[in-house]
C-alpha cells in the first residue's frame, strides 16, 4: 500500500498539469454547491434575527383560528378579528398593552409614476401602531402619521421609488388614495423586509381603505406586563377570547413568518440553485472520467511494467485511486473556500441589484462544509473508479506493445445495451405522456433517454463526426481532413468528451423549448378564451401588487366606445370542505367577453345563491346543474349554493364563478385582477384603447393592452426565468469546455511525435493550430447536436406530461431562432476550448517532438 502511495505521489508531481482540468471541474462544482448552502443558511439565520428583532416587543398575537388555503397557496386566508376585543384584552390581568394590526394590499406609486414593487413579494399597507414595542417597524426619519392622508413608508420602498419626506404620491388600495410621506421606517434594523414594501397610515384610514367594514383587523398584538412570560400571557388570554379566535406567543408568530419566507422563497431559491449545482457536478463527472480514462490509456506501458516488476492488480488500481483522492480532496478544499467567497460576493451583490440581503456574518455550518467536501470526493473517486479498475487489469505483456487499438465505438454489446435503454426510454415516455399521464413515468423515461444517449455516444460518434466534418475537407483542405480523422480516432473518447457538453446543451435546450411552449400556451389561452379587444391589468406576479379597483370596470363600461367591460375579482371559500379560489364577477357580461366553451344551464340568474362551475370541477365533485353545494367563507359563515351553470373552459375565468352580490357579505379587501373590454362595432382598437386609458388614469393608471400585448406581458416572467437559467447553466458549460480543452491537451501529449513529423514534412504552425481548433469544434458540434436533440425531446416530454397532469391545455412549441443561437454558442465554445491546446501544439519543438517515444 505504501508503494502505491509513493507511485501515485510521484506520478502527480511529474504530470500535475494533466489533472488541471479535473481540479478545476471539481473546484467549480464544489464551490457552487458550498456557496448555495452557505448562502441559504445565512439567509435563514438573518431572517430569523430580523423577525426576532422586529417582533421582540410582541408577546402574543390574537387572530382567527381557522384558515382557508387554496391549491398552490402555502399561506391561508384568515377571518378578520373584532377590534373591540382590544378593550377586553387590555382588562385581562398580565396585559400591559394591546393594539390592532390592520393589514392589506397597498402599492405605492414612485416619483416617476410607476408602481413600486409587485414583482413577487407582497406590497403591504396597514395602520401605524403608536406603541413602539408592538410596532414591527421602527421610525427612522420624520414622524408618525397623525391625520388622514399621511403615511410612513419603509425606507427601502422610498429609495426604490425616489420618494422623500414631504412628497405626495398615490397609494393603490386598489382604489387610488392621495398620500403624503411624513416618515421613513426600518424593519428589524433593515430598510425593509426583503423586497416587501410597507405603507403605514392612521388607523382610521386603514379601516377605511383596507377592510370590508370598520372595526376589523387582521390580528391584535399584545404586550405582557412585568414578570409575565409569553406562554403565561397566552394562557391568560385564551379563556377570554370568543370561539374561533386564538392566541399564540410572539415567538410562534415570528417563527411562522420566518417559515413563510423559507417556504415561499428560501427553500425554492436554494433548491433551484442545488439542482444546477447537481447539473454542474454531473457534467464534471464526464470530464473527470474522460481525463482518467485517457491518462490510464497513456500509461498502459508504465502500468504493464509495474505489473511485470511484481505489482499486483490491486496496487495498480489503488495507485490510480490515490491520485484521484489527492486531486479530489485538494480541489474540494479549495472549492469550499471558493464557495464561501461566492456567498460573500452574493451578500455584497444583492443590495446593489435591489434585493436587500440582511446584515450579519456568514453562517458556515458543519453540514454546509462537509456535504460539498464529501460530494466532491465521491464524484471524483466515482468518476475515476472504472479507469482505475481498467488500469489494474493491464497485462504485463502490454509493456511490449507500442499502441492499443480503440474499438470501443464498434462494440456490439454497447449498441445492444444502448438500444435497449432507448427502447425502454421511448416506452416509458410514451406511457407517461400518452397512455396514463404521469410525471413520474415520463421522468423515468427522460432519465433512461439520457442514459441511452451516453451509452450510444461512442457507437454514433463515428457516423456523426464523419457527417458533421464532411464540409471541412472542402472548406479547410488537408487541415480539415486531418482534424476530422483525429476526432474519429477514438470514438469512445470523442463521445465521452462531447457528453459533458451535450448535457449542458440539453438542459439549455430543454428550458428553451419549455419556455417557448409556456409562451405559446399563454398565447393560445388568451386567443381561445379572451373574446374582448383590450385588457386592463397591473404588471405584477406572485403576492405583489394591489389589483384593480372594482369601480374601474363600470367606469369603462360607461364609455360610448365600449360595448362590454367585466372585472374579474378573486375570493376564497371552502367548497364542500376543500379550499377553492372563486372568481367574483358579473356572469352575464363574463359570457360575452370570454369564451367559456359549451355552457349547460344559464349564467343569467346566478343571483346571491347560485354558482357556475367548470365541467372538470363538476365531474370531480360529482355535481350537475340543479345540485347544491356548501360554501364556507373566511368569516366562518356557511351557505348553500345551487349549481346553475356548468361551462367548458376555465383558463382565464377560473373554476368557480359567483356574483359580486353573493360575495359582498363575506368580502375582505376587494379588488379585481383583470378587466376585459370589448368595443362597439366601428370603433378601432386605437380609438377604444385611448378611451380606456383615459378612464384608467383615474384609477392608478394600470396598463391597457391589446390581447396580444396582454399574452406577451403575462409570459414576461418566463424570459426572466430563462435568463436566470442560462446564467446558472454557464457554469456547467464552462466545466464541459474545460473537459474538451483537457482532452485535447492530453491528446496532444500522446501525439507529440506525430505532430513533430507533420511539422517536419511542411505543416505550418497556423495549419497545426487550425487542425487542433477544428478538432475541438467537431467534438463540440457532436455534443451540441446530441444536446439539441435530447433537449428538444425532453422538452416535449415535459410539456406533454404537464398537459396530461393539468386541467389546462399546454401547447408544444420549438423556437428555431433560439435553438440556432444555442447551436452557434456551442460551436463557438468548442472553438474557444481549442485555443490553448492549439497554441501549445504549435509551440512544440520539431526535433524534440520527433525524438519523443
Amino acid at each position: 500500500m505504501n508503494a502505491s502511495v509513493r507511485i501515485s505521489t510521484s506520478s502527480l508531481r511529474a504530470h500535475k498539469r494533466r489533472f488541471a482540468g479535473t481540479f478545476l471541474a471539481v473546484l467549480l462544482g464544489v464551490a457552487f454547491l458550498a456557496g448555495t448552502l452557505v448562502m441559504g443558511d445565512t439567509l435563514r439565520a438573518s431572517f430569523d434575527t430580523m423577525f426576532g428583532d422586529a417582533t421582540s416587543g410582541t408577546d402574543a398575537v390574537v387572530r382567527s383560528a381557522d384558515t382557508i388555503t387554496t391549491p398552490g397557496e402555502s399561506q391561508g386566508v384568515r377571518q378578520p378579528v373584532d377590534i373591540g376585543l382590544v378593550k377586553t384584552i387590555e382588562n385581562t390581568p398580565g396585559v400591559a398593552a394591546a393594539a390592532p394590526d390592520i393589514e392589506g394590499a397597498g402599492q405605492l406609486v414612485g416619483s416617476n409614476g410607476k408602481p413600486i414593487g409587485g414583482q413577487g413579494p407582497p406590497t403591504l399597507a396597514g395602520n401605524w401602531i403608536d406603541d413602539t414595542k408592538l410596532n414591527a417597524y421602527e421610525l427612522a426619519e420624520g414622524r408618525a402619521p397623525s391625520k388622514s392622508g399621511e403615511v410612513v413608508v419603509n425606507r427601502g420602498a422610498a429609495k426604490k421609488g425616489d420618494l422623500q419626506i414631504g412628497d405626495t404620491t398615490t397609494l393603490r388600495t386598489p382604489d387610488p388614495v392621495k398620500v403624503t410621506v411624513v416618515g421613513l421606517a426600518t424593519f428589524g434594523g433593515e430598510d425593509g423586509m426583503a423586497q416587501v414594501t410597507f405603507t403605514g397610515m392612521t388607523q382610521a384610514d386603514a379601516e377605511k381603505y383596507l377592510t370590508a367594514k370598520p372595526g376589523e383587523a387582521a390580528s391584535l398584538r399584545v404586550r405582557a406586563g412585568p414578570g409575565v412570560s409569553q406562554q403565561e400571557l397566552v394562557d391568560k388570554l385564551t379563556p377570554v377570547l370568543p370561539k374561533g379566535v386564538e392566541a399564540i406567543t410572539g415567538q410562534e408568530s415570528a417563527q411562522e413568518n420566518t417559515d413563510m419566507i423559507s417556504s415561499q422563497f428560501l427553500t425554492i431559491f436554494t433548491t433551484f440553485l442545488l439542482v444546477f449545482s447537481g447539473i454542474a457536478l454531473l457534467v464534471a463527472t464526464f470530464s473527470i472520467h474522460n481525463t482518467f480514462a485517457i491518462v490510464v490509456a497513456q500509461r498502459t506501458r508504465e502500468n504493464a511494467l509495474l505489473r511485470a516488476l511484481g505489482a499486483s492488480r490491486r496496487q495498480v488500481t489503488v495507485s490510480t485511486l490515490v491520485e484521484a483522492s489527492v486531486v479530489a480532496v485538494a480541489a474540494s478544499a479549495v472549492g469550499l473556500a471558493g464557495g464561501i467567497g461566492i456567498a460573500a460576493g452574493l451578500q455584497a451583490l444583492f443590495p446593489a441589484i435591489g434585493f436587500p440581503f440582511p446584515d450579519g456574518a456568514l453562517v458556515i455550518s458543519g453540514l454546509s462544509m462537509l456535504l460539498p467536501l464529501a460530494v466532491g470526493v465521491v464524484v471524483c473517486l466515482g468518476s475515476a473508479l472504472l479507469p482505475a479498475v481498467r488500469a489494474g487489469r493491464t497485462a504485463p505483456l502490454a509493456a511490449l506493445r507500442e499502441t492499443a487499438v480503440d474499438q470501443s465505438g464498434a462494440s456490439r454489446t454497447r449498441a445492444v445495451i444502448g438500444g435497449g435503454l432507448a427502447a425502454l426510454a421511448v416506452g416509458s415516455t410514451l406511457g407517461g405522456v400518452l397512455v396514463t399521464p404521469s410525471l413520474w413515468l415520463a421522468g423515468l423515461g427522460a432519465v433512461l433517454a439520457l442514459a441511452a444517449f451516453v451509452v450510444l455516444g461512442p457507437v454514433a460518434s463515428s457516423t456523426a463526426v464523419r457527417a458533421l466534418g464532411a464540409p471541412l475537407d472542402k472548406l479547410r483542405g488537408v487541415t480539415g481532413g486531418l482534424a476530422r480523422r483525429n476526432a474519429l480516432r477514438s470514438p469512445k473518447r470523442t463521445a465521452a468528451t462531447a457528453s459533458a457538453l451535450m448535457i449542458g446543451v440539453a438542459v439549455v435546450s430543454l428550458f428553451t423549448v419549455f419556455g417557448a411552449s409556456l409562451k405559446a400556451t399563454m398565447d393560445q389561452t388568451v386567443s381561445r378564451s379572451f373574446a374582448g379587444d383590450v385588457a386592463v391589468s397591473t404588471p405584477s406576479f406572485g403576492a405583489g401588487g394591489s389589483g384593480l379597483s372594482p369601480k374601474l370596470a363600470p367606469a369603462i363600461a360607461s364609455q360610448p366606445a365600449v360595448e362590454d367591460a367585466v372585472g374579474l375579482g378573486r375570493g376564497v371559500a371552502e367548497v364542500d370542505d376543500k379550499g377553492r379560489a372563486l372568481t367574483v364577477t358579473d356572469p352575464v357580461t363574463l359570457g360575452k367577453v370570454f369564451d367559456l366553451g359549451a355552457v349547460r344551464g344559464s349564467l343569467d340568474d346566478l343571483g346571491t345563491d347560485g354558482i357556475a362551475i367548470t365541467k372538470a370541477e363538476a365531474d370531480k365533485q360529482h355535481l350537475k346543474t340543479g345540485d347544491t353545494t356548501r360554501l364556507t367563507f373566511t368569516d366562518g359563515k356557511q351557505e348553500k349554493f345551487t349549481v346553475r351553470a356548468v361551462y367548458g373552459q376555465s383558463e382565464l375565468a377560473g373554476d368557480y364563478v359567483i356574483t359580486r352580490a353573493a360575495w359582498a357579505p363575506h368580502r375582505t379587501q376587494d379588488s379585481d385582477t383583470l378587466v376585459a373590454v370589448s368595443f362597439k362595432d366601428g370603433v378601432s382598437i386605437d380609438q377604444g384603447k385611448a378611451a380606456v386609458k383615459k378612464v384608467a388614469a383615474q384609477y392608478g393608471n394600470p396598463e391597457v393592452q391589446t390581447r396580444h400585448e396582454y399574452a406577451q406581458s403575462s409570459a414576461g416572467g418566463i424570459d426572466m426565468m430563462l435568463t436566470l437559467v442560462y446564467a446558472l447553466l454557464a457554469l456547467a458549460v464552462l466545466i464541459a469546455l474545460l473537459g474538451i480543452a483537457n482532452t485535447l491537451t492530453l491528446a496532444i501529449h500522446e501525439r507529440t511525435r506525430e505532430l513533430g513529423l507533420l511539422r517536419a514534412v511542411g505543416q505550418t504552425r497556423a495549419q497545426l493550430r487550425a487542425m487542433v481548433r477544428w478538432e475541438s469544434v467537431l467534438v463540440a458540434a457532436f455534443g451540441t447536436t446530441g444536446g439539441l436533440a435530447l433537449g428538444a425531446f425532453l422538452g416535449w416530454v415535459l410539456v406533454e406530461a404537464s398537459d396530461g397532469a393539468s386541467d389546462s391545455a399546454f401547447a408544444f412549441a420549438v423556437p428555431p431562432l433560439q435553438l440556432v443561437v444555442v447551436a452557434l454558442v456551442g460551436l463557438a465554445a468548442g472553438a474557444l476550448a481549442g485555443l490553448r491546446p492549439a497554441r501549445r501544439a504549435a509551440r512544440l519543438d520539431v526535433l524534440r517532438a520527433i525524438a519523443t517515444e
